[in-house]
């Protein structure tokens, strides 16, 4: 028989700072804590960020999220259940009190969903204590990325805490893990910060950025051409000092003319004989910047796996539309199954310990499936053909799928039956009208 390991031979943190710190990352301004301000302009300027950044966010906040009992006492799903605002699986939401102070789930997915722009986003645990004298969950209060000034690592990769920035003369703010629930996006190792969504999107973003600038430069500057005037000889009885001195006195006004050149209805230059004045364009073909703009959006959606949002500038079939969308739900199911395992671990069991005993089982945070395709006429066809078998639970799921009520056996009603057809009519011997037409003419 082996001895099974015991402890970690090995790091992942060498406690030098660097590695716990700053991860691999060769662009210099993408470097944490650089990295916040680039990413958020990225978000708050593009419009295809945006867009994207909304077609991965909003369906995760969409869907409804749920407390599973999960073999929990009936008082400990209640009490997590309140706290958090959410509704029981296979239960009709029930009346929360009114508190000043309650809890926003819907508000704190949104801001848990920063991990992707940020690559983390830290909240810290606020209780307070009911008329009972039990624990509850106040609020999960937000520590902006922007605030963060390290992150203490252990050796075998563990956070420790997390520093803020002082501010107002205060001095730097430090908070401990068993008090943290962080989310964070892609992490290795002991690098925290994580990595942002749009890390492999920046330099598309970037060389956008400069496109876009080129193509208005482009607009500006040659939509309506450049204003030349030419300025007149003039005649040979003048000296050579009172000529030149006419010349660039002429010049000087041609230019300051030009300069003023403006489009409307009584717009007009008067010039002496001799003068010329045009408006030049370019000669030869501009460059085109719009072709080169689609295919930096095109690789914007392509780095989230949001294919589909290329589909309007590119060629592309329905059944191909359908199979981006769905490899890009796939997606957003792991995003929120890494939100609901962190609030498990880290909110759901720590109001548990607060409340009872080492050991007591702790209910669990699940969401409803992220663009299901299931269908009445799928299930029928299923339970007819024998390969689904109807049950309390499958009827729980339904209902739940489908946003019904819960059952309620107290109201419940029989199935009405349906009416019995009629038997046919029995056919009329060879040479006699049918009964129907007898009866008629009886």
């Amino acid at each position: 028989m082996t001895i099974p390991p015991e402890g970690e031979a090995g790091y992942t943190n060498d406690r030098s700072g660097w590695w716990g710190q700053l991860d691999d990352e060769q662009t210099p301004e993408l470097v944490w804590p650089r990295s916040r301000d680039v990413y958020d302009r990225m978000r708050r300027q593009d419009a295809q960020v945006m867009s994207v950044l909304r077609a991965v966010t909003l369906p995760i906040r969409r869907t409804p999220w749920r407390i599973d009992p999960a073999g929990a006492r009936p008082e400990v799903v209640q009490l997590v259940a309140e706290d958090l605002g959410l509704p029981i699986v296979g239960q009709d939401p029930a009346p929360l009190p009114r508190t000043k102070d309650r809890f926003s789930w819907a508000e704190h997915l949104r801001l848990a969903l920063l991990m992707l722009v940020f690559g983390h986003s830290p909240f810290e645990q606020v209780a307070r204590f009911d008329e009972q004298g039990r624990a509850r969950l106040r609020k999960l209060a937000w520590r902006p990325p922007k605030t963060i000034s390290e992150f203490e690592v252990a050796a075998d990769g563990g956070l420790v805490a997390i520093k803020q920035h002082g501010i107002a003369g205060k001095s730097t703010a430090r908070i401990p893990v068993d008090r943290l629930a962080v989310y964070v996006n892609d992490r290795e190792g002991a690098n925290w910060a994580g990595q942002s969504l749009l890390r492999p999107a920046y330099k598309f973003w970037l060389l956008k950025d400069r496109a876009l600038r080129t193509q208005a430069q482009t607009i500006e500057r040659n939509g309506l051409g450049v204003p030349v005037i030419v300025a007149g000889d003039y005649s040979d009885d003048l000296d050579g000092n009172e000529r030149y001195q006419r010349e660039q006195a002429e010049v000087a006004a041609n230019a300051k003319l030009a300069a003023g050149v403006r489009a409307g209805d009584n717009s007009g230059i008067s010039m002496r004989q001799g003068g010329a004045f045009d408006m030049k364009g370019v000669s030869g073909t501009l460059p085109d910047a719009e072709k080169v703009i689609r295919y930096y959006d095109e690789q914007i959606a392509r780095a989230v796996l949001a294919h589909f949002l290329n589909l309007g500038t590119q060629t592309g079939s329905w059944a191909l539309g359908s199979t981006f969308a769905d490899f890009f739900t796939l997606s957003l199911q792991t995003v929120a199954q890494d939100i609901a395992a962190v609030t498990n671990h880290h909110v759901i069991e720590d109001i548990v310990d607060w409340n009872w005993p080492a050991g007591e089982p702790a209910p669990r945070l699940v969401f409803d499936e992220i663009g299901s395709g299931i269908t009445a006429e799928g299930i029928k066809a299923l339970m007819d053909c024998g390969a689904l078998t109807p049950d309390d639970r499958l009827e729980q799921y339904l209902r739940q799928q489908f946003s019904l009520p819960a059952f309620d056996p107290s109201t419940a009603r029989e199935a009405k039956q349906p009416a019995a057809s009629p038997p046919p009519a029995s056919p009329a011997p060879p040479g006699e009208a049918p009964p129907e037409q007898q009866r008629r003419f009886t």
